[in-house]
């Protein structure tokens, strides 16, 4: 490959914008391409090679930075796998009854989510079919209040009613309820039968649960909600229905 480099200036260019895109190296590759003339070859040079070479043919941009992005993504899969494999208890682990589905699936799905996130709000139905059509999951979720104060209000409202047992009462409720709002997280508490003074007494150790997820989440590379943990997968986006199926069969095959 090297050899047939040194013989096309214009492939040589080509690549050594690619390297340079991603992020430095241009004279490291230049110099593996071309041992004999980094030597005599100046850098004023080489950047006119790469420059001529981009302005005559600017198609190689966009393939080069979806190549960029694409080594970005795959760095921080590598990355989020080592934090999943390191803290897989306490991702797996739900707080109290802030779960759904099968106690004991073969696959456990954790969402990251935000009251206020519409995305959220759009994979509902996602969800809502996942758990009907296949009855081996276990769906874990964790607040992860981002987007706004009424975030973190509603994600300790939640954890209350997780305590007390309401979890999916409070949950259905608030999303029923409209646009997120101090009236709607009261009146989905007063739906769900929530104790406020218990809620209120809880709020230490919900504010710990909530700084938790947020760290873990920083540490897996969460880039928004929803954000899903899948066996050994972390990804932050809206999935389809066969997407999460995809994600799950790829999990249980993996055991």
């Amino acid at each position: 490959m090297i050899d047939r480099l040194s013989k096309s200036p214009a492939a040589l260019a080509a690549l050594t914008l690619v390297a340079a895109l991603i992020g430095a190296g241009a004279f490291w590759l230049f110099e593996r391409a071309m041992p004999s003339a980094v030597g005599a070859t100046d850098q004023a040079r080489i950047e006119r090679v790469v420059h001529d070479y981009v302005l005559a043919h600017p198609e190689i941009l966009p393939e080069a930075m979806q190549k960029l992005r694409e080594r970005e993504v795959a760095d921080q899969q590598v990355q989020a796998r080592k934090v999943v494999a390191a803290n897989r208890g306490a991702i797996l682990k739900p707080f109290a009854g802030a779960w759904a589905g099968n106690p004991q699936g073969d696959v456990t799905i954790v969402e990251y989510f935000d009251y206020n996130c519409g995305y959220c709000r759009a994979g509902l139905p996602v969800v809502a079919q996942l758990l009907a059509s296949d009855p081996k999951v276990k769906l874990v979720y964790r607040e992860y209040p981002v987007l706004s104060e009424e975030s973190g209000v509603a994600a300790k409202l939640s954890l209350a009613a997780a305590d007390q047992g309401k979890f999916a009462a409070f949950h259905d409720a608030l999303y029923a309820g409209g646009q997120l709002s101090k009236e709607s997280m009261m009146a989905a508490a007063r739906t769900a039968g929530l104790d406020l003074n218990k809620a209120a007494a809880l709020a230490p150790r919900a504010e710990k649960e909530i700084a938790a997820n947020l760290a873990l989440g920083r540490e897996m590379g969460l880039t928004g909600t929803p954000s899903w943990v899948i066996g050994d997968k972390v990804v932050s986006t809206l999935l389809s229905l066969e997407q999460m199926q995809q994600a799950v069969a790829e999990a249980r095959a993996k055991g």
